[in-house]
């Protein structure tokens, strides 16, 4: 158990400050989302009731979005230099190398949520109208529903020709469940109009199958051609 863990916070560590020195991924996030939110918020002009029924789907397809960018390039820096065939040969378990792969990811979605939600109440002129604590519940769900099956399909579509396309068509339709319960748990927070305990047990079963159903499969995946 020690040398698993410590695989993965070696694994975790090392691809924090990869991206800590180039800030490739967290800068094409951000210009990404940024760019969303900007578009949308001169394409039409929302009354505050308007915004609030609105902004769970925009900000969501935002983040599914520019989460993508980081999710393509978790597993293309280690083609370099045969690093993951090295990885392969060793005796390092798979599975510490997705659960550091999906960590980091769920680091970088997750400063990207944190520096996009205030643009977004600013923009669109948002107050939570229901409890806001609870947005971050569904944040730290719906993000590890995102990166825990984008690291995944990533993986999987590495050694295609056209990986950056194939990722969103794999994630797009087998996240449609966990961004319907993300969009509704954070429109009726924001509207105050019903309770989302339904929606937060949907993403916490969501999340708990397609983890396990990801650590099941990804050594097969890993040691593919």
């Amino acid at each position: 158990m020690s040398f698993r863990s410590g695989i993965t916070r070696a694994t975790l560590a090392k691809d924090i400050r990869l991206e800590w020195r180039s800030k490739d991924a967290i800068n094409s996030m951000l210009f990404f989302a940024l760019l969303v939110v900007v578009i949308f918020s001169f394409s039409f002009d929302p009354t505050a009731e308007d915004s609030r029924r609105i902004a769970g789907g925009l900000i969501w397809v935002a983040f599914l979005f520019a989460a993508v960018v980081a999710l393509n390039q978790t597993w293309a820096r280690e083609l370099r230099n045969q690093v993951l065939d090295a990885y392969r040969v060793s005796p390092a378990p798979p599975n510490s190398l997705f659960v550091a792969k999906a960590l980091g990811n769920f680091i970088f979605v997750g400063v990207l949520e944190g520096f996009m939600t205030p643009l977004f109440a600013v923009f669109y002129n948002l107050r939570p109208l229901g409890p806001g604590w609870e947005l971050i519940p569904v944040a730290l769900l719906g993000t590890w529903a995102l990166v825990v099956n984008g690291t995944f399909f990533a993986a999987m579509s590495l050694r295609t020709r056209s990986r950056e396309i194939m990722l969103p068509l794999l994630l797009f339709p087998i996240s449609i469940p966990a961004l319907l319960a993300m969009v509704r748990a954070t429109s009726a927070i924001l509207s105050g109009e019903e309770s989302i305990g339904f929606w937060i047990a949907l993403l916490v079963a969501y999340d708990v199958v397609f983890t396990m159903a990801s650590l099941f499969l990804f050594e097969t995946v890993f040691e593919a051609e």
